[in-house]
């Protein structure tokens, strides 16, 4: 039986870090599935997603540890095959001058109407013309059934005015798998 090990990886930056992972995990029997990583302020992070056979995850998740030796931290979360989620996914793009809060914000409103953040990524920019600080987001979300969209634009359109941000959302349907 196959399970699944989602590891959260971090250390200092620098050449090799993904080739440490991906040849203790190959070495240990497990299949690299899915994965967001990035370079962060110095910072090396990621998520991967592994299946293993059950009786080989022990193993793997000790050689796993093993990598603190090289300055990377490893933590582990065991969890068995999910069926996969069928829904309808939209794009949320934001863009405005970076201030504290518009991630909460904008996810506090998300949660309340139930709508999942399925991947998020953002950043810090500058303003092509005044040079600000533009902080710059891109979210792929999963939306409920029976959620009006009417409903959902409109709460965002009140938190981008408090926000001052500009929000976009792409209603283009389409299937997810997660």
């Amino acid at each position: 039986m196959q399970i699944h090990l989602v590891l959260t990886v971090i250390g200092p930056d620098r050449p090799g870090l993904v080739s440490a992972v991906s040849d203790t995990i190959a070495a240990g029997g497990g299949n690299w599935l899915d994965t967001r990583m990035a370079s962060l302020s110095g910072q090396f992070a990621g998520m991967v997603l592994v299946a293993i056979d059950a009786e080989k995850a022990d193993a793997l998740v000790a050689a796993l540890r093993a990598l603190d030796a090289q300055g990377l931290r490893i933590i582990v979360q065991r969890t068995d095959p999910h069926p996969a989620v069928v829904g309808r996914t939209v794009r949320l793009e934001t863009i405005g001058l970076d201030r504290p809060g518009i991630i909460r914000d904008i996810s506090h409103v998300l949660a309340q109407a139930h709508v999942s953040i399925i991947e998020l990524e953002s950043e810090l920019t500058s303003g092509a013309f005044s040079g600000e600080a533009m902080f710059k987001a891109r979210a792929r979300l999963l939306l409920p059934e029976g959620l009006s969209m009417v409903n959902l634009c409109q709460a965002l359109e009140d938190i981008a005015g408090e926000l001052m941000v500009d929000l976009t959302l792409d209603e283009a349907a389409e299937a997810v798998h997660v």
